[in-house]
Parts: structure tokens; sequence; C-alpha cells
């Protein structure tokens, strides 16, 4: 396989999607939002969507990655507010939000849709996710903690960031992916064994 994606700065029909549609940009800079514009048009230009929306949040399980992405992000924000204000624990915007929008910025490349249902790309078979979009972080110039709270956020992850940060995204993440597979009819992540 070849670079799994080049950097797509000039997507003028995607950006705007993404900027209409990815929840949260507001919250940053000018220069934060147009990073996090450009690492979402660059793995959605290397994936096989024709539109955000057709892009899945998992394999075996069919939910939009945008609904679950801005999820992730509102509930985030909201988690943050709350340990502001009960614990005291500082969760720079300009940190988290970005965490938030591109946790699962390579999931357009980590997932096919192949009669109908969604398998496993050739490249989710090669490199982990979360690597391939702390990669891409990497090189579009994100700080290390963004790099390295995406990088190991999965919860298949051996490593996992010891940050304000990695912790609110974690317990966004696992709320919006046991909304997921309720809505699915798949069994959430807090009832499961081992």
């Amino acid at each position: 396989m070849s670079h799994p994606y080049v950097i797509d700065r000039t997507s003028n029909a995607r950006r705007t999607a993404v900027e209409e549609k990815i929840w949260g940009l507001d919250l940053v800079s000018p220069r934060l939002r147009d990073d996090i514009v450009t690492a979402w048009v660059t793995t959605w230009s290397a994936s096989p969507y024709e539109r955000l929306e057709d892009m899945p949040w998992t394999e075996g399980v069919d939910y939009p990655l945008l609904a679950h992405v801005n999820e992730v992000t509102r509930t985030g924000v909201e988690l943050a507010k709350r340990a502001t204000s009960e614990w005291s624990l500082e969760v720079p915007h300009d940190v988290l939000v970005p965490i938030l929008i591109l946790h699962d910025v390579d999931k357009p490349l980590m997932y096919a849709r192949v009669g109908g249902a969604v398998v496993r790309s050739q490249l989710a078979d090669e490199i982990p996710h979360g690597v391939v979009g702390g990669m891409l972080l990497k090189e579009l110039g994100f700080s290390h903690q963004v790099v390295a709270t995406v990088t190991t956020h999965s919860p298949k992850m051996p490593y996992r960031g010891r940050n304000a940060a990695a912790y609110v995204l974690h317990h966004a993440d696992m709320f919006s992916a046991d909304h997921a597979l309720m809505a699915m009819g798949k069994t959430p992540f807090y009832v499961r064994h081992g």
C-alpha cells in the first residue's frame, strides 16, 4: 500500500461540508479551525466515501461517524465544564476541542462498505486505529498532546494519555459509543464482560 493519504488543503466542497457539519469548530482559533478542517478533508479525500454522512463509525455497526464525532465533541465540552467547575480541573479548549473533533479522523480510512456491511480496510489490518490519525496530525503540526491523545485513545491501545483532555475524551467517546451500539441494536460496552 502507498501512503494512506495526501494532505488536501484545496477541496473546497469538502472543506465547506466539514465546516458546516462538524460541531465545535467555532470554539477554537481560526488557525486551529483551518488545521482541523484540513485533517478531515485529507482523510475524506483519501477515503472511498462521496459524502461526509456516508462514513461509518466502526466495523459491523452502520452508525454515522459524523454523528459520533459531534456527540463526542458536545459531550466532551460539557464534561470539561463540569470538571472545571466541580474539581478545578483545567482543560483548555485549544487542546480539548481538537482532540474531541479529531479523535476518529482516521476512521474514513479504516472502514469500507462491502456488500452493505461495514468491514475493516486493508489499512486497518496494517496499522491500528488512532495511529494514522496521529501521523496526519503530527504532519499538520498539531501539539504533542493532541497527537499523543488521538494516537492512543482507543481502548485497544496499550498506552493511554494521562492528562485531563485524555480523561474527558475517554468518557465522552465511550458515552457516545454505547449510544451508537444501543441505537443499532448491539450490546453496549458497559454491559460487556471481558
